[in-house]
């Protein structure tokens, strides 16, 4: 399997609504990413980063592949996964979607330098 599959940390839900602590430690680089229906995005790995998401809304279509396998997922509201270094992703956004994504290592390699790569 190209990804792995998580869960929040923590959920508590009350009165008033619903907090999910997706992590507590681990991760360098927190991004919030709002694509809109048709988008589609990707299409890179990273050498030293694993990058997870939790999708916020919405849905997607997620391609992961590697020089010997490719898989796909249909995405949805409350998914969170990991994508491991060295695997190629690409994203199909089939409705309006909200993801926060999580680097462990950061993605600024350098000033003049990202860990994205689409050889």
């Amino acid at each position: 399997m190209l990804i792995q599959w998580l869960e929040p940390d923590f959920t508590f839900q009350g009165p008033q609504g619903v907090l999910k602590q997706l992590v507590r430690d681990g991760w360098k680089q927190v991004n919030v990413i709002d694509y809109v229906a048709g988008a589609k995005t990707g299409n890179h790995y990273h050498k030293f980063n694993r990058e997870c998401f939790y999708v916020v809304k919405g849905r997607f279509k997620l391609k992961v592949w590697n020089a010997s396998e490719s898989e796909e997922y249909e995405m949805k509201s409350g998914d969170m996964f990991v994508i491991l270094p060295e695997v190629y992703h690409s994203f199909e956004y089939s409705e309006d979607s909200i993801l926060v994504a999580l680097y462990d290592k950061g993605v600024e390699l350098s000033e003049t330098e990202k860990d994205i790569w689409s050889d």
